[in-house]
């Protein structure tokens, strides 16, 4: 039996249809035919790291289409989400939706935070202005010596895993390395496995130095209330808190090539570490502040190929007084470290003998900084009563030695009264790796190690919720100096 419809009827029909798909979909029984479909993304709980891990995608969807709510760290995560990225430092409750369509993915509740006791900070000691970041030894007749330090160490989810680098423009007193060639640029970088790249390219310095007609020096430093550039000849950093960019171009030794351009983002304010004025830091004969918890992020070419890195670092400026000879300052130790729970520790001391011994154990120097940050230094847990005891070390030269082991342990100091009552104690140990050795043995017998070190060690402390103890593990980038 044929049926014929009549135009009125077809219209009537596909009218029908509409109202029914309409009815459905203000019903929510379906989905809006129009809209895309929308990114299937699994994820796996990891209590025991306190991370979220993807383990499926079901298409092309960026991160910024994705809103991640809850105390975590997603410094990790790349542009694409792809199996296998992870958020990490994740406490509380964690929720994942599609920002678009508020697909809900997921919520996930892991154990609370574990709070720091933290120190009460002067904010002049957290205040560096513009001027400070530039040159010291060109406005102080003074100022004989002034280091610019930047180090990182790269993220599981990033190419060079595990490699850290440390990278430094050094204006050295002219008696401090032969008395010839005391203008530094060091670059180093130290793989896991043992791989080394960089070194160390000297350059003399010419009799005037900065006042020199005929020969600049080849470190050189310009500054404004805007920028702030030093440079080694193709090599610069530029840029004033809290964004600076690293560019690292030459020949190191062994005609090595390397070229490296890196984004430095601190996102707190500094710290001074030191300096002998009391109250005006920044005007001190002898200073040093310190940025922890940078974010870090480029590329670095070895020989040819590109590796994009991103990762934490630190960034750190130091002057002394040429009245500060050699023959009182004999030594000095300082390691920046990254460690599994997102934390960061500063670790300086300087020495005052020379250190013939290849074991020897340090107590209470009030020259040394222990600062702790489990925010990339917006709070800071500082412990002033330090021990240092160095259990291993290499003969540099005849009569000096320079650490491979070393154990600190740190208390908050009698005047830290706050601190006191948590009854906070750190304890780490220090093992090098992988490192570059330099010495310079006509004259000045110097020595340097500049490298890569594991952590692994203890904190803790008791406060109102409790007793706390928290195992902790990590890489440092280490420099030790001997003289």
């Amino acid at each position: 039996m044929n049926i014929k419809l009549k135009k009125v009827d077809v219209i009537i029909i596909v009218a029908l249809i509409i109202i029914s798909i309409l009815v459905l979909y203000k019903a929510k029984i379906i989905d809006d035919p129009r809209k895309e479909a929308v990114p299937e993304i699994d994820f796996l709980k990891d209590d025991e790291n306190n991370k979220l891990i993807v383990t499926y995608v079901s298409t092309e969807v960026r991160w910024d289409e994705i809103d991640i709510s809850g105390i975590c760290d997603t410094s990790n995560l790349g542009t694409q989400v792809i199996e296998g990225d992870f958020i990490t430092d994740c406490f509380g409750t964690i929720s994942v939706k599609h920002k678009e369509t508020s697909t809900d993915y997921g919520s996930w509740t892991f154990s609370e935070e574990e709070i720091l006791p933290i120190s009460i900070i002067a904010p002049n000691l957290r205040d560096v202005s513009p001027n400070d970041q530039g040159s010291h030894y060109n406005r102080d007749i003074l100022i004989s010596r002034e280091w610019w330090y930047y180090t990182a160490i790269f993220s599981e989810n990033s190419a060079l895993s595990g490699w850290t680098l440390s990278v430094s423009f050094n204006h050295m007193a002219r008696n401090d390395l032969t008395y010839k060639k005391p203008d530094l640029l060091i670059v180093t970088l130290h793989s896991p496995d043992g791989e080394e790249h960089g070194g160390i390219i000297e350059r003399e310095r010419p009799l005037l130095g900065d006042y020199a007609f005929l020969k600049e020096p080849s470190l050189q430093v310009s500054s404004s209330d805007t920028n702030v550039i030093i440079s080694f000849e193709d090599s610069y950093v530029q840029g004033l808190s809290p964004n600076w960019f690293l560019h690292i171009e030459g020949a190191f030794p062994n005609n090595e090539n390397i070229k490296i351009d890196l984004s430095i983002k601190a996102n707190s304010a500094p710290y001074w570490s030191y300096s002998n004025r009391p109250i005006d830091k920044s005007k001190g004969d002898v200073a040093s502040y310190v940025f922890l918890g940078c974010n870090v992020e480029g590329t670095i070419n070895l020989n040819g190929m590109d590796f994009e890195v991103k990762g934490i670092g630190h960034h750190e400026h130091t002057w002394l007084s040429g009245l500060l000879s050699t023959t009182l300052v004999r030594g000095w130790d300082w390691c920046h470290m990254t460690l599994e729970n997102g934390w960061n520790i500063y670790y300086s001391n300087y020495y005052f003998t020379s250190q013939f011994k290849s074991s020897k154990k340090y107590k209470i120097n009030p020259f040394s900084n222990i600062i702790i940050t489990s925010d990339k230094g917006k709070t800071l847990t500082i412990l002033e009563d330090i021990e240092i005891d160095i259990t291993d070390s290499d003969k540099l030269f005849l009569l000096l030695n320079i650490p491979n082991k070393m154990t600190v342990t740190a208390n908050p100091s009698l005047s830290q009264i706050v601190l006191k009552d948590t009854n906070i104690n750190l304890n780490l140990n220090l093992n090098i790796d992988n490192s570059l050795s330099k010495e310079w043995k006509r004259l000045s017998y110097v020595g340097m190690k500049i490298g890569r070190t594991n952590i692994d060690g203890s904190i803790s402390w008791t406060d109102k919720s409790g007793d706390h103890n928290i195992d902790l593990l990590g890489i440092g980038s280490i420099w030790h100096m001997r003289h």
